[in-house]
């Protein structure tokens, strides 16, 4: 499964049962890059897309994704699913908020590599970071 995640200055990504921030041009990007593929989430993210999307809305979803598809992870911790991850997506705020669920930092150390850097501007913010690790 390929993960896709937003995330802080310090890897936040929820905070008091609330999304750090949302951006239509994360959301085109996503799609744009994850077109005639599975992209997978829980019901909550399904907020941020339009209601034409294809993908697929199911809570448990990080244990039905396969191979090569794509999950948004918003307000999951994917630690337990790592050992099945081909690939990591994060879109970087560029900012430090409140958080007190965080993707882990430890599914980016040893066997992952920084392959692409883009930085493209957001509807809500200035500035903001795709980072795409791959092993």
């Amino acid at each position: 499964m390929i993960l896709i995640a937003c995330v802080d200055n310090r890897f936040g990504m929820l905070f008091n049962g609330r999304r750090l921030s949302r951006d239509q041009a994360v959301t085109e990007r996503i799609l744009l890059e994850t077109t005639g593929k599975k992209l997978w989430m829980n019901r909550y993210s399904a907020q941020l897309f339009p209601e034409d999307a294809t993908f697929r809305r199911e809570d448990s979803f990080l244990q039905l994704a396969g191979d090569g598809d794509y999950c948004f992870v918003e307000c999951e911790d994917p630690t337990p699913y790592l050992d099945r991850v081909e690939k990591i997506v994060l879109f970087h705020w560029n900012r430090d908020y409140p958080a007190d669920l965080y993707f882990p930092r430890c599914a980016l150390r040893e066997q992952w590599h920084l392959t692409e850097t883009v930085d493209f501007p957001g509807n809500s913010h200035s500035k903001i970071t795709m980072e795409v690790y791959c092993q």
